[in-house]
């Protein structure tokens, strides 16, 4: 019987809040991060499109279990809508399909935006990620095929008009899970009888990461020039994060090292003190100040459900 094959790389784990750079696709900017720091597994919290740049959360190692916790998370982008146009993408990429020569005012573009705010329909872009019969939307749409995409729920919080132009204007979002920036663009163009289209989209926001904590590409690809393989190394690994920063939103708990152990061997551990939580349907056990596991507490127990090395 043949031994399993060794995984290939460090075991590292922590989080890379990158400053993704446009024209670079997440997948490949995944792929880079992972053979710069030479990590066993890598993944990212939610795809930036390759004319999109800003923040794109990635997660080495055992962090990669905590993305879920990530792509949950609020999002904040300053998008521009250039008027005129509506294209099959709904940005740059794609080809034009409608024009107009009506152009939006600044009072026009004001009274639309109420509309767009709180939970509203969207439908997803032709060319997404969305899967259609098993397939992706954006495999079917370069095929030449037009598909039925059903809309779904979104949540807008907060849609502000930062400056407008003849020609175009600019926005800032914040919304939740599985919005669609370029959906905005194509629906505010058509509300307004103009037609409109991305040409402009930047993250600035993941929760729980602060626009502060993002890293340039080229600063890290920079750390190549670095002879020394460890010395190298190292000075990539100052930029990781912890990886229980991804779950600053839960419950944490902090146990001891004899708790930890515990848990790791699958155990549940009893909870004391009158500051302990009664029920949490998840929280996070901390030892010195590292992510033991994701579990429940109830009955006076944390049971974990995910531990981490």
């Amino acid at each position: 019987m043949s031994k399993p094959r060794k995984p290939k790389g460090r075991a590292i784990s922590g989080w890379l809040v990158l400053d993704k750079p446009v024209d670079f696709g997440s997948t490949e900017a995944v792929g880079k991060i992972k053979w710069l720091f030479n990590a066993q597994k890598a993944g990212h919290a939610g795809t930036l499109d390759p004319l999109a740049s800003g923040m794109l959360p990635i997660a080495l190692g055992d962090a990669t279990k905590t993305v879920p916790y990530v792509m949950d998370g609020r999002k904040i982008y300053e998008f521009t809508v250039s008027w005129g146009e509506e294209r099959t993408s709904d940005d740059l990429e794609g080809e034009v399909t409608q024009t107009s020569d009506k152009r939006p005012s600044e009072e026009e573009i004001l009274a639309l935006l109420p509309n767009y705010t709180g939970v509203i329909s969207q439908v997803p872009p032709q060319f997404s990620a969305i899967k259609i019969a098993g397939e992706r939307a954006y495999d079917l749409a370069r095929d030449g095929e037009t598909v039925e995409i059903p809309s779904r729920e979104v949540e807008i919080h907060r849609l502000t008009l930062l400056k407008a132009e003849k020609d175009r204007a600019f926005f800032e979002v914040e919304c939740g899970k599985g919005t669609y920036v370029r959906s905005l663009a194509r629906d505010f163009g058509r509300d307004l009888g103009c037609y409109g289209h991305i040409s402009g989209l930047r993250r600035t926001f993941v929760a729980p990461f602060a626009e502060e904590a993002m890293v340039p590409l080229a600063e890290l690809v920079a750390l190549e020039e670095i002879e020394d393989r460890d010395e190298r190394l190292a000075a990539l690994d100052a930029f990781l994060m912890e990886t229980s920063e991804a779950l600053s939103a839960l419950p944490q708990i902090r146990i001891s090292d004899d708790q930890a152990h515990r848990i790791r061997m699958g155990n549940p551990i009893i909870l004391r003190g009158r500051d302990a939580p009664v029920d949490e349907p998840e929280a996070v056990a901390l030892a010195g100040g590292k992510l033991v596991a994701i579990g429940e507490i109830g009955q006076g127990e944390f049971r974990p459900k995910r531990v981490f090395a």
